[in-house]
């Protein structure tokens, strides 16, 4: 074989070479380009199934809100019925403690009123036994007092009988006697009695009241208890009333 044909062959095998090379570099190429186009296509599928488990969600979302107001409309409603009818746990629950503060209360109240009658007996009776002990304490004072006005006004008649037996006879001290005996008559109807008050009964707190002092008896003596014109008027009948009496006699002529 000669040399130049060795060079056609070296050349044939270098061009066979060099597109083998370049069918090879193409076939990459495509490949390539169709690993590229499949990848896009992935991506692609991924986002559209993204969307859709998206869109999903939410009406899965949507739908468990929608049941979960249906419950809650559906338990308030069971409530107020229950309500209505007078069942409700919570109603029977608050209804039985406000049965028991009521009873409560009722119980209080009973005994406060128990207690009060038994005051209001107590003080009525400790009220009316004062007012009797001030009855009979004052129907006492009321005699002493009676009394001893009474022993006074004795005192001053013997008196005055004693200082006339000094200057005059028996008929004279007749006479004396009468208008002594008219002179304290007219005293006793003069005299000006006492108005009489009402006094409130003592409480059972208050202190007792103090006893009025008895008046002192006065020394026997002769009081002249009416003015100047009464007693010459006296004197003067006195004098009269003995005259007569010694004309009567034939003693005066």
């Amino acid at each position: 074989m000669s040399e130049y044909e060795l060079d056609l062959d070296l050349e044939e095998e270098e061009v066979s070479d060099c597109e083998s090379e370049r069918d090879y570099d193409d076939d990459n190429d495509i490949d390539n380009d169709n690993d590229e186009n499949d990848d896009n296509e992935s991506d692609e599928d991924t986002e559209d199934a993204s969307e859709t488990d998206m869109v999903k969600q939410e009406e899965e979302y949507t739908e468990i809100k929608e049941q979960m107001y249906q419950d809650k409309l559906s338990n308030l409603k069971k409530q107020l019925k229950q309500l209505e009818d007078g069942v409700h746990p919570d109603y029977l629950k608050r209804l039985k403690r406000l049965e028991q503060n009521f009873q409560n209360r009722q119980l209080l109240n009973e005994v406060f009123e128990r207690v009060e009658i038994e005051r209001i007996e107590r003080d009525y009776l400790l009220e009316r036994a004062a007012a009797h002990k001030e009855y009979e304490e004052k129907k006492v004072e009321l005699r002493e007092n009676l009394i001893s006005d009474l022993e006074e006004k004795k005192r001053m008649i013997e008196a005055e009988r004693s200082s006339m037996e000094l200057t005059c006879d028996k008929s004279s001290l007749q006479v004396a006697d009468h208008a002594i005996a008219r002179r304290l008559i007219l005293e006793d109807s003069m005299e000006v009695k006492p108005v009489t008050t009402r006094k409130l009964r003592r409480r059972p707190n208050d202190p007792l009241p103090v006893p009025e002092k008895r008046r002192k008896t006065l020394p026997t003596q002769l009081n002249f208890l009416l003015d100047d014109s009464e007693i010459m008027e006296d004197i003067k009948f006195i004098h009269k009333a003995m005259k007569d009496h010694l004309v009567s006699n034939g003693e005066l002529q």
